[in-house]
């Protein structure tokens, strides 16, 4: 080996070395920065509040101070800024044709009223959008993109999503801009291709027609895509264990991984959507194990997964919310996402249009579900009429906020406010940050914004004011929050 051979080897060595020196010292820098970084800096917090005026008002301005050992007798919230977790995609809703119905009757003034509230930079932040493949039962009636009988899809056509659907989104779109993520879900294959040969009350997707149902999807990303609304990606099947008088269909765990194996997946690759992300099961929390396990342990079918989506219905057997099988998929498949896909308030009742436990089981669910690993979060119709709905089949519902039919007038629900302890403040490429609790009256969950900064929620569900310290490393504040409250912490 030549002299000049030996110099070039050593000054690569010497390069290396430096270079490694450096990381390391940029490493121990932030180390030790972290650790002090929030001694002496201002805290901003934000509430909503029963029986006050309190909605996402500004209510303090603190400073941290040094830490000071606590003690068991009181309420504290850890944050650890060094233990990071799952990258945040966003929060957002459904822009169903419900949705789309009552938007469409509100005046100018009102309409660009609910986008702002809902997108606008002055609004909650909104940037995930659902909607359905065809019709569900949040629509004035049923309807596919083909005529009945039509396998080889040639009149497929969503002219009726241009009446009214498309162009609300397409508003939504304008505000969202390039944090949009808008996925699609269907309710039902048309009629002719089940076995039940009906939209509603459940059935299955018949083997001869699985193949045009998969071709079915590639026509709506495609024709939605003409209109400029970019497809993120897509769920498989809303409930597919469920049979509703509404549109629905039944796929069995198998069935699902056969599905996405053997048509779905490759027709997406073939047909040049490989990019879009697919969302397996699209129902409870229950049975969601089940149906992991399923799929993601068949490389196959793994393969086209990106994660798995649900709901939060599971408690329609009087039972709790099941967060342990959410933190279980986590650990057992830590490669795939989890994905809030649908929840509301059911049972609709004018009477309890600002019914305070609504909001809580909204805030209950999203501090367990965030804490769990999932990295977004979507709630069902964005908004709904008096009556919650319009839908088809008697199904109404919630939603964070209701549009009078005759008056106009917009009703923001207390649900409305605490989403947006979340989404007005977390921002999409946020990473969640550890964060515990010393007592159970409180719950609480953060996230770190690309900027730097972290936003902790926090929620009391008791009836009694609680005072805390939140520890932030080497650092504390003592904060108060109201009885049935939200807040959103800023530093």
């Amino acid at each position: 080996m030549s002299y000049d051979n030996f110099k070039i080897i050593g000054l690569v060595l010497l390069i290396a070395s430096c270079s490694n020196i450096k990381e390391k010292e940029v490493s121990n820098s932030i180390a030790v920065s972290s650790s002090k970084a929030y001694r002496n800096k201002t805290l901003q917090v934000y509430t909503t509040a029963k029986d006050t005026e309190l909605r996402l008002t500004k209510t303090s301005e603190q400073v941290f101070k040094n830490k000071v050992q606590p003690l068991e007798t009181e309420v504290a919230i850890f944050i650890n800024p060094k233990k990071t977790f799952q990258k945040y995609l966003g929060i957002g809703g459904a822009i169903t044709d419900a949705s789309s119905e009552v938007f469409a009757m509100l005046n100018e003034t009102q309409q660009n009223k609910l986008l702002e509230s809902l997108y606008g930079k002055d609004g909650i932040g909104y940037n995930i959008i659902r909607t359905s493949i065809h019709s569900s039962d949040f629509g004035l009636g049923s309807f596919t993109y083909v005529k009945e009988g039509d396998a080889d899809l040639k009149t497929f056509s969503i002219e009726k999503d241009k009446e009214k659907r498309i162009p609300f989104i397409k508003r939504a779109i304008d505000l969202i801009k390039d944090d949009l993520v808008f996925y699609a879900s269907p309710w039902s294959p048309p009629a002719f291709m089940k076995s039940n040969k009906n939209m509603l009350q459940g059935g299955k997707l018949l083997p001869e027609f699985r193949q045009a149902w998969a071709d079915y999807y590639v026509k709506f990303i495609n024709a939605y895509e003409e209109e400029g609304i970019p497809v993120w990606g897509l769920t498989i099947q809303n409930e597919p264990m469920a049979v509703q008088r509404w549109e629905s269909c039944i796929y069995t765990a198998d069935e699902e991984r056969d599905f996405l194996k053997n048509y779905l997946g490759p027709t997406l690759e073939k047909e040049g959507l490989g990019d879009k992300k697919i969302v397996v099961w699209d129902h409870n929390r229950d049975l969601i194990s089940e149906r992991a396990n399923t799929i993601f342990e068949d490389p196959e079918a793994s393969k086209y997964a990106w994660g798995i989506g649900f709901h939060w219905y599971e408690t329609w057997t009087g039972g709790l919310p099941k967060y342990d099988n959410l933190k279980n998929i986590n650990e057992s498949f830590p490669s795939k996402n989890m994905l809030f896909t649908e929840g509301c308030q059911e049972g609709f009742d004018t009477e309890r249009l600002h019914f305070w436990p609504n909001a809580e089981r909204y805030g209950n669910s999203m501090i367990n579900d965030f804490n769990s690993g999932v990295v977004g979060w979507t709630d069902w119709n964005i908004l709904l009429d008096e009556r919650g709905g319009p839908n088809h089949v008697q199904n109404f519902c919630f939603a964070p906020i209701h549009a009078n039919s005759k008056t106009g007038e917009l009703i923001y629900t207390p649900t409305y406010y605490y989403i947006g302890h979340f989404s007005k403040f977390i921002k999409p490429g946020a990473f969640r940050v550890s964060t515990t609790t010393s007592r159970t009256a409180i719950e609480s969950t953060s996230f770190q914004n690309p900027n730097g900064e972290i936003i902790t929620v926090v929620m009391n569900k008791t009836n009694q004011k609680i005072g805390y310290k939140l520890i932030v490393g080497e650092s504390e504040s003592f904060l108060e929050i109201q009885p049935r409250a939200m807040q959103s912490i800023i530093y």
